[in-house]
């Protein structure tokens, strides 16, 4: 499996090679480094599976992490942007019928095009997000949490890449936010307890009137989950394991459920169970739930959750993708969606994996959701 893993992540260098590289009027002696330097960039999950025995932790110095995303960033727009121009190319040639070559200023101007747009991305997604107001209507909510704020955050993926000061930036940006309940949906992290534990530290200091409530995410399974759940819990944090709990303003009530991840069974552990959830809950007071993937969203409307919060497809991470991601997340990818009667948002998340940390017209973002009545 990871020699496919592997070999996948190096199709975009191979093209560059192909297609790029080798028609360009350059020495051998130029050409062979170079591409070696790419094959080696594109190789970026193996080197960090080697780091850290996992591809999803790459324990290198922060910069060598941010070179490598920009790097194979660039390696994969390059590939694109290559192709394109070989279509173009071969429209050209059926329309004139003639045989055209692709001028070596044209494959250099695509380059740094290419380049440039992977250093905005690299740089859009390490940003701390700004705060995005979001305000849902939801049925038969209690005029006492008319006016109710809940932040989200999703995907914070705290690494080498997403380091303690940047957790400490998004802290004290949620506790200025005025957040009545703050909740987080997963990914917390990328590594082990042991590589993780000062990274996460800041989390400790998230403060809100009534809690900080979390689930976890898929990532969370790759790193003993276990451990996870019990340092999570013992920093403050209420996990959700298939639970619930209830808000209560004098005699009104709003229920915030959670479940597990669907990559639970896959490593020994409970998968997502809403009924569990909601066992208990009651009946008259709304239900927020929070699951980490947005695929279960129909499933979720039918138990009559009145507003889902969810994560995990990062919104695509570049325009155009989110179309691919979408396929495989139910259709659900960013923002919000009318569910049969239940409003459902996909965060496009807080931070990101650091394996492809890109974002090209899908900002990241730490959400406050502002709850109303429905008129």
């Amino acid at each position: 499996m990871g020699s496919i893993f592997n070999l996948v992540f190096a199709v975009p260098a191979l093209i560059v090679l192909a297609r790029w590289l080798w028609p360009l009027p350059l020495p051998l002696w130029a050409k062979i480094p170079a591409g070696f330097l790419m094959i080696a960039a594109s190789q970026f999950h193996l080197w960090s599976r080697l780091s850290s025995g996992s591809v999803f932790a790459p324990e290198f110095p922060r910069l060598v992490v941010i070179l490598f995303n920009w790097a194979f960033g660039a390696l994969l727009l390059l590939a694109v942007f290559q192709l394109f121009l070989d279509l173009g190319a071969l429209l050209t040639m059926l329309v004139r019928r003639e045989v055209i070559r692709e001028p070596a200023l044209l494959r250099y101007a695509i380059a740094g095009v290419a380049a440039m747009l992977a250093g905005i991305g690299v740089a859009n997604a390490l940003r701390v997000p700004p705060i995005k107001d979001v305000t849902v209507a939801i049925r038969d909510l209690p005029p006492s949490f008319d006016g109710y704020r809940i932040v989200q955050l999703t995907d914070l993926h705290i690494s080498r890449l997403f380091t303690a000061q940047w957790a400490q930036s998004v802290v004290e940006r949620v506790n200025a936010s005025g957040a009545d309940l703050i909740v987080v949906t997963g990914d917390f992290i990328d590594g082990s307890v042991e590589m993780r534990r000062d990274d996460v530290a800041p989390l400790r200091q998230l403060r809100a009137p009534d809690g900080v409530y979390a689930i976890p995410g898929n990532h969370e399974y790759f790193f003993d989950y276990g451990a996870w759940i019990r340092r999570l819990s013992s920093m403050g944090f209420r996990m959700l394991t298939n639970a619930h709990a209830v808000i209560r303003r004098g005699g009104d009530g709003l229920v915030i459920a959670g479940v597990t991840d669907l990559s639970a069974p896959s490593v020994g552990e409970a998968g997502p169970d809403l009924t569990l959830a909601l066992r208990g809950a009651p009946a008259d007071a709304p239900i927020i739930l929070l699951d980490h993937q947005p695929r279960k969203a129909r499933d979720a409307a039918a138990r009559g959750v009145a507003l889902q919060l969810s994560g995990h497809t990062h919104g695509g991470m570049i325009r155009g993708l989110d179309r691919l991601v979408a396929r495989g997340n139910a259709g659900f990818v960013s923002g919000r969606y009318a569910v049969g009667g239940m409003t459902l948002y996909v965060s496009n998340g807080t931070g990101l994996w650091p394996g492809f940390a890109l974002r090209l017209g899908v900002p990241s973002e730490i959400t406050r959701f502002t709850l109303r009545p429905v008129p």
